[in-house]
């Protein structure tokens, strides 16, 4: 039989019955490990709750660890700085490129709502640029000490570029133990990034997402693609306006990648195709830097179309004033702007402009968080807020939930099915919890493991 040590404790700080908010604890005798440290996001890109104080001391944790960078999983790590915390904040090189310029634009939006309510922002610049100066790199596939008997290997969780799964090991004189933190998967397979990696069959313990727990995406590659040309052709024959709210990162990459290939092989009319998001310029030139990460086939593809992102016709609009002229170009067009959930930035000028207009078509190719302005014209919302100003909702409403970047449920399911027999515990958070507790139900019922959705501030005891 064997001896247990001192139990360990996990606690779900945030990112647990909601999306958002990822915020996880892992404490031992010998070592404080945070998971993340994101924005809890509604119909704000920063909820109030945020500014709360944080249910830990931020002086005591020793080390955090981001598994990408989304603001639901990055937007309070300025904070806990701000708050206290001075260890070593540990990231893909990536990830850590691309959370600098998330921390330029999330401030940026963070100021205008905080004025608009009436408060100070949650950080500020020095926040920011204390915080990057405590970031540390780690690349995939190599062992990585964090402290004495404590070591992480990161593996590819084909989300975002530079997503990891963190495989946490603490090592003592009779064994080793091991737990999982997946952060979000990739929905695989994946346009351009690899697929996620599978997580070592002598995992303990896995906290997973659980986005999609209930529902499986409706398209696959093929069909998604094909689904895309359908809705641009149909907008263009109507000489509407297609919006689309994008993600800045890997959403509008690989709808570009898209694009590009539907132009060049002469599937879609040629009509004027605006990038109408700064962040997302910026996010697109590191993805550039990247491409030795991309997929075999796409890298292929590359020595053929120097610029999988570049296609004619396609217009970066930077400057505020390149954005309101947008609304000028007459006939057909295609818009994509951020966010990708319309709770912030240039798409909401959009949204007020062609919402109105029956010719005009909204596309969402991403998971709307229940409250954002998205969720409420997805759902058949007649009339939305935007900007002060009540919107009437007469154009097309389309969703291609195939371009989301997260696994659906029987992925999900795959995805845990190599240990099974091996696994003591799945934690599922980063969902609603309807999605959750279904995919609980799900893995219990196929593979009977314990599978079990945690609250927020629910504490658990693990033997690591």
């Amino acid at each position: 039989m064997r001896i247990i040590n001192k139990m360990s404790k996990l606690t779900f700080f945030g990112g647990a019955g909601t999306v958002t908010g990822a915020n996880f604890l892992l404490e031992t005798d010998d070592i404080k490990i945070l998971v993340d440290c994101g924005l809890v996001q509604d119909k704000s890109v920063c909820h109030g709750c945020n500014y709360d104080d944080f249910k830990y001391n931020p002086s005591e944790v020793d080390i955090l660890l981001v598994t990408h960078a989304h603001l639901d999983h990055i937007g309070r790590i300025p904070k806990l700085v701000k708050d206290g915390f001075r260890g070593v904040i540990y990231s893909t090189p990536s990830t850590r490129e691309i959370t600098e310029v998330m921390f330029e634009s999330g401030l940026s939006l963070m100021k205008r709502e905080a004025k608009h309510d009436g408060k100070e922002p949650l950080y500020d610049e020095k926040d920011v640029q204390k915080t990057l100066r405590l970031w540390k790199e780690i690349h995939y596939h190599k062992d990585f000490e964090l402290a004495p008997n404590y070591s992480v290997y990161l593996k590819d969780a084909g989300h975002i570029l530079g997503s990891s799964i963190f495989e946490i090991t603490h090592k003592t004189t009779s064994e080793s133990r091991k737990i999982a933190f997946t952060g979000d998967l990739g929905n695989s397979p994946t346009p351009l990034l690899k697929d996620a990696e599978p997580l070592s069959l002598d995992v303990n313990y896995v906290l997973m997402e659980s986005v999609y727990g209930n529902r499986n995406h409706d398209t696959n590659m093929k069909e998604r693609t094909n689904a895309l040309k359908e809705v641009i052709q149909e907008s263009t024959k109507r000489g509407g306006t297609l919006i689309i709210p994008v993600f800045s990162i890997e959403r509008t990459q690989v709808i570009l990648h898209e694009m590009n290939h539907l132009v060049e092989e002469k599937q879609i009319e040629s009509v004027p195709v605006f990038l109408d998001s700064p962040l997302a310029i910026k996010v697109t030139d590191i993805y550039r830097n990247y491409m030795h990460n991309f997929k075999k086939h796409v890298q292929e593809d590359i020595k053929t179309d120097k610029d999988i992102f570049d296609f004619p016709r396609l217009e970066l609009t930077v400057s505020s004033d390149q954005s309101k002229s947008i609304a000028h170009q007459h006939g057909p067009k295609i818009i994509l702007a951020g966010s990708g959930m319309s709770h912030g930035g240039r798409i909401m000028f959009h949204e007020k402009i062609y919402l109105g207009n029956p010719k005009n078509t909204i596309l969402f190719v991403g998971y709307q968080v229940p409250g954002t302005t998205g969720r409420q014209i997805q759902d058949g919302n007649k009339v939305v807020d935007i900007m002060k100003k009540k919107v009437k909702v007469r154009a097309h409403i389309e969703t291609i939930s195939g371009f989301s970047a997260h696994k659906d449920s029987d992925h999900l399911a795959e995805f845990v099915e190599p240990i099974v027999d091996t696994v003591d515990k799945i934690f599922l958070a980063m969902g609603e919890p309807k999605s959750s507790m279904f995919l609980a139900q799900r893995l219990r019922d196929y593979f009977e493991v314990n599978a079990v959705v945690p609250k927020v501030g629910d504490t658990h005891d693990i033997d690591f």
